[in-house]
């Protein structure tokens, strides 16, 4: 017998997905025989996805079919369901938009039954479609196996609030009473994971793929964590940190609390308030009220570590002005990797501060902070080149003497392909010393070499290299003046021409959009089109 045979439940849930939902339970019943049975439990579907899990069920013994008869409005109470209705000793939780790779199961399994842990972990990775690029959710906590007495000892297992890359010890989850909030409770994981670590479990964690999470940004009802137009997304999400903090502090995890209150700061309020320049006036104006009320929880420890970080600045920020104020700067700030972006002020004692406006809010953190971790800002500037495309112009900012001091020497120039992983072109040129406090670079953008290589979409990356050796990744700040952005079609000896579109991103980084031939020029602008529709 297989050694881990019918030793693990996976609950699967979904509400009106037929397009999907019967691949992800083959996914789930194609893990093998450590897989005892699959629970799908539908929210009450109005699509036929019952009726496709129904006929599933027919021919595939270790599938049940649960149908909820009124749709609970959220995703924890059809996973309460299936948990109560699991009959294996380990759990697993798969959403019906997403799969579970093979091996996924026994490597899980594996790690929990050998080590003794109540959790074991592993990576999930977010796969965009319809590109398939993939990008890993919290490598750096699945880098390498690690077994974990419990969760306070890696405060980093709080970034990761998502319940679907893990299973649990069923035993351990009914003794504890932990279960999801029922209902209509956006971000119900958030508060899934708090109770999970604040019952202190063995962790095991492993380097394996173990859940693809499908995103759909064109789909026609976005999932949860992309649907962020609205205030009520942002009420939602801070409602549920706020609770995750509560149940980790009650519990006494005074560090994985502390860890929750930074993990909003760097991941939550960075994420939004990078997107606040897209959002109306209206919004900003709710969206800078709720957060700061809701940052005014937060006491003088939680703003001490590292008082220097994006976060923590921006958080600063709001709270020192009652209106929303440098939305642009924020964004910038907001950004992964971050810039700050000038005028650098500084009071009249010579403090570094946010602004002359906010002489309060110090910036002398940066001052001791580490040059690999500071937000330096580099201006893009795109030229038209004749005949061959562009030129690249690239200038570095001071902050407030650190750069100076470092000695920046040159920097790493590298067009990463967005949906091909891996696939760049590289090029290093010196940084020059330029009058007002900026250093300055200049390089050939090669349109047919990025054409020959792959169409699409191709991110502008920077390294600056500094006289002692470190080095610090940035991205580049798109300068929109009159021609800078503008499309241009380059003469090309293997596909007649190639268009290439630069733009800035939502974060305001210089990214290029390259098309080759007659169908290609055609292919962008039509999706131009569609984009200005939509």
């Amino acid at each position: 017998m297989h050694p881990h045979h019918s030793q693990v439940s996976v609950v699967v849930i979904g509400h009106d997905d037929a397009a999907h939902v019967t691949d992800a339970v083959r996914s789930a019943l194609g893990q093998g025989p450590a897989v005892r049975e699959v629970v799908a439990v539908d929210d009450c579907s109005t699509d036929g996805s019952a009726d496709l899990l129904d006929r599933l069920a027919a021919d595939e013994p270790r599938l049940r079919v649960i149908r909820l008869p009124v749709n609970s409005g959220g995703c924890g109470t059809p996973r309460n369901t299936g948990l109560d209705a699991v009959t294996s000793p380990h759990v697993m939780f798969l959403d019906s938009d997403d799969v579970l790779p093979p091996g996924a199961v026994d490597a899980l399994l594996t790690a929990a039954t050998g080590t003794g842990a109540q959790v074991a972990g592993g990576l999930c990775v977010r796969r965009e479609l319809p590109s398939g690029r993939e990008v890993p959710w919290e490598p750096d906590l699945y880098a390498a196996p690690a077994v974990l007495a419990r969760p306070a000892r890696r405060p980093r297992l709080v970034h990761d609030t998502l319940c679907v890359n893990k299973l649990y010890a069923t035993a351990f989850l009914r003794e504890h009473g932990i279960r999801f909030p029922d209902g209509r409770f956006p971000y119900e994981d958030f508060v899934f994971t708090a109770r999970v670590w604040a019952a202190a479990p063995r962790v095991a964690l492993v380097p394996d793929r173990v859940y693809v999470w499908h995103v759909r940004r064109s789909a026609r009802r976005l999932s949860i964590s992309l649907d962020r137009a609205g205030i009520d997304n942002w009420q939602a999400r801070t409602h549920a940190c706020r609770t995750a903090h509560a149940v980790l502090l009650d519990a006494g995890q005074k560090r994985l609390a502390r860890g929750a209150r930074a993990k909003f700061l760097d991941r939550e309020l960075r994420m939004y308030a990078r997107e606040l320049p897209l959002r109306d006036e209206d919004y900003r104006r709710r969206w800078w009220a709720h957060t700061r009320a809701f940052l005014a929880d937060y006491d003088a420890d939680d703003w001490a570590r590292d008082p220097a970080a994006p976060g923590r600045l921006i958080g600063r920020v709001v709270l020192a002005s009652p209106e929303p104020r440098d939305l642009p700067r924020l964004r910038e700030l907001a950004a992964r990797p971050a810039r700050l972006c000038p005028p650098y002020a500084r009071t009249q004692d010579g403090t570094p501060c946010w602004s002359a406006d906010l002489p309060g809010l110090t910036l002398e953190p940066l001052l001791t902070r580490p040059v690999p971790r500071l937000p330096l800002a580099v201006d893009a500037e795109l030229r038209p080149r004749a005949g061959s495309g562009f030129r690249l112009r690239l200038r570095l900012h001071e902050l407030y003497g650190r750069v100076a001091a470092a000695g920046p020497e040159s920097v790493e120039v590298e067009w990463r392909h967005r949906e091909r992983d891996g696939v760049a072109v590289r090029r290093t040129v010196p940084l020059r010393a330029s009058a007002g406090g900026v250093w300055s670079a200049e390089t050939a953008v090669p349109p047919n070499r990025l054409a020959a290589i792959g169409t699409g979409a191709w991110d502008l990356r920077l390294c600056v290299r500094f006289r002692d050796g470190s080095g610090r990744r940035v991205t580049a700040h798109a300068l929109a003046g009159p021609g800078l952005l503008r499309r241009r079609a380059v003469p090309s000896p293997r596909h007649g021409v190639v268009l290439v579109r630069p733009y800035a991103t939502h974060s305001g980084a210089l990214a290029l959009r390259v098309a080759t031939g007659v169908r290609g020029v055609v292919s962008v602008l039509r999706g131009r089109l569609w984009r200005l529709l939509h």
